[in-house]
């Protein structure tokens, strides 16, 4: 594998804060993925931002009374302050409203028109007849006319993947306000996908080893590819750099255009920031760096063929041929690792349904690792997954607190009591090499796990481990070798150097609780680095937040580390919170469940 790591990481929008479902998909198995492949030896490049143009920012700035950049900086902040409690490890969290993110994207829509695949026609537009504003693709539903799916939206079924314009839907409606959208002729730029077709395919066919999911959803998009609109008749969003089309204040590049072309340019900013300018080539233009895409499984479209598509035709690669443009010979992805929904009570968190637990209600509740660890174990990765207070409480109290909670501090406090230190081993019986060997076993089987970001399968084997660790302690009872302090040194040492071999793996899971155990075995210093809030500022711009890590200088390896006799140990505190069994039946303040009356 390579060297270089792109983790491109899908961009919230900033029309609010954002729910344990957001982060399900895109936020926590990148992050889990970007960790695993740093303590591997690889360089990573972590990117996203706040999605910030569009439609629906109009419409939420306009419902506080705020204007569409007002809103932008009061939700980008939110929303970085949340990925920073999460833990989310990125090398920059930006956002769309930058300058440099503007020139990026107009340099990519100047490539795709001179190589030829952005061409103009005239199409049926939708607006809202109640303000006259332009209603996205996405915030316009109805039923499917291929299949008849009745919760089908504007660009794409998401029942039968069919691509869709606006007009096409049965009995269409605004998901803003639920009124019929008003149909007008209206001149735009369009993707030539057809045009890009071809290569698309020749590209999927070597794209084998993709979640089947992913793969064959992205194979049925090329059947009936059409020219995609990347122009939006708006005044909030970047504006459009060709010629008959740059002096025109209501047309804007299209919100969805702009978001993909985010990875590109948040990577070109942190260059900039980092003092190498040219750094994002490494990543992006060297045939052998590798890029991983991460989102939940509605964006699937925009990442497996959209944004090759635009990739393949800024680089002159479609039937029209051309040249690459400014930013040379781009890579295409070589994952794209998408995520199924994560629901409640069996349907989709949807804020604007009252269907919702955020992530900052969550985090000051029970905080970052808990939540992380049910996404990693029980989270949507391959089927939509019913999150319920109940199995969450299941979750933490059995697997967190009694089995990796409980192996933590039997292990520390007999150390600790009896010895003081982490103690010397002596001869080591079958039963203990046996367990030693298990774990160092783990470094593989969950790695190998990890790489092809099968996270649920990488925790459970790294848990199975945690098990056969406090099966050890139970059938050794150290407790009881007072008499024979030799045979009870050596089972602690064994047991705390499995504690610290699972620590490790856990760390891509759980870096906060993984901080805490490190320094309980006696470490000092960063183990596991958490993203830092930066005030930032570029020419034009007030200074705005981002989000940097110094991720480098964290000691955290994926290897084995062997646990030194003697480095001095304190009495441990409990590594997680055990929850009151009434979670179950009332949820928390902030989400109670429905009683019946």
């Amino acid at each position: 594998m390579s060297d270089r790591v792109l983790a491109a990481v899908a961009w919230p929008y900033a029309n609010g804060p954002r729910h344990i479902g957001h982060v399900s998909g895109f936020g926590v198995p990148s992050d889990v993925f970007a960790r695993y492949m740093r303590m591997a030896g690889h360089d990573v490049l972590m990117v996203s931002g706040t999605d910030e143009h569009g439609t629906a920012i109009q419409v939420k700035a306009e419902s506080e009374g705020i204007t569409p950049r007002e809103c932008a900086d009061k939700y980008h902040r939110i929303i970085a302050e949340d990925m920073q409690g999460l833990g989310l490890s990125y090398d920059l969290y930006t956002r769309t409203t930058t300058r440099n993110h503007a020139e990026v994207v107009q340099q990519m829509v100047t490539a795709l028109y001179e190589n030829g695949y952005l061409v103009a026609k005239e199409t049926e537009g939708a607006i809202s007849p109640s303000t006259g504003r332009t209603l996205p693709d996405r915030y316009i539903e109805g039923t499917c006319p291929n299949c008849k799916y009745d919760s089908a939206r504007g660009d794409q079924c998401d029942n039968c993947g069919k691509q869709l314009d606006p007009i096409d839907l049965i009995n269409p409606r605004s998901a803003i306000n639920g009124e019929a959208p008003k149909f007008v002729t209206t001149e735009h730029l369009f993707l030539d996908l057809p045009a890009l077709a071809e290569a698309l395919g020749s590209w999927l066919d070597t794209r084998e080893d993709w979640r089947p999911n992913v793969l064959n959803f992205s194979r049925n998009l090329l059947q009936e590819l059409q020219p995609r609109a990347i122009t939006r008749d708006i005044d909030w969003g970047v504006t459009i750099p060709l010629p008959d089309w740059q002096d025109q204040p209501m047309k804007r590049i299209y919100v969805w255009f702009d978001a993909v072309c985010g990875y590109l340019s948040a990577s070109v900013e942190w260059a900039r920031r980092t003092g190498d300018p040219e750094a994002w080539k490494k990543w992006w233009t060297d045939p052998e760096a590798l890029g991983y895409y991460f989102m939940g499984k509605d964006n699937i479209t925009f990442h497996s063929v959209i944004w090759p598509g635009i990739l393949l035709g800024h680089n002159g690669q479609g039937d029209k041929g051309g040249a690459p443009g400014p930013f040379g010979e781009l890579n295409l992805p070589n994952e794209v690792v998408s995520s199924e929904f994560l629901t409640m009570s069996g349907s989709k968190f949807s804020s604007s349904r009252n269907r919702v637990i955020y992530v900052r209600d969550f985090l000051e509740e029970f905080g970052p690792d808990p939540l992380r660890y049910f996404i990693a174990v029980a989270g949507p990765e391959n089927n939509d997954t019913d999150f319920t207070w109940d199995e969450f409480l299941r979750r933490n109290n059995t697997e967190l607190v009694n089995e990796w909670g409980n192996l933590v501090n039997r292990s520390l406090s007999m150390a600790h009591k009896n010895i003081g230190a982490i103690p010397a081993p002596g001869t080591l019986t079958e039963k203990d090499q046996e367990l030693l060997t298990l774990a160092k076993s783990g470094f593989d089987t969950v790695g190998a796990s990890l790489r092809k970001n099968r996270i649920k399968n990488a925790i459970t084997e790294a848990m199975k481990i945690v098990q056969a660790a406090n099966r050890y302690i139970s059938d050794t009872e150290p407790w009881k070798l007072k008499d024979d302090p030799a045979r009870r040194d050596t089972v602690l040492h064994t047991a705390l150097q499995v504690v610290s071999d699972v620590n490790t793996m856990l760390t891509p899971f759980l870096p906060h609780s993984a901080q805490l155990v490190f320094e309980a075995l006696g470490g000092r210093g960063v183990w596991a680095a958490q993203p830092e809030m930066r005030e930032v500022t570029e020419p034009g711009n007030a200074p705005y937040p981002v989000l940097m890590g110094d991720y480098a200088s964290e000691q955290a390896v994926w290897e084995s580390r062997p646990i030194v006799p003697g480095t001095p140990l304190s009495k441990p505190a409990p590594l997680f919170t055990k929850l009151d069994e009434s979670l179950a039946t009332n949820g928390p303040s902030f989400a109670p469940i429905a009683q019946d009356s």
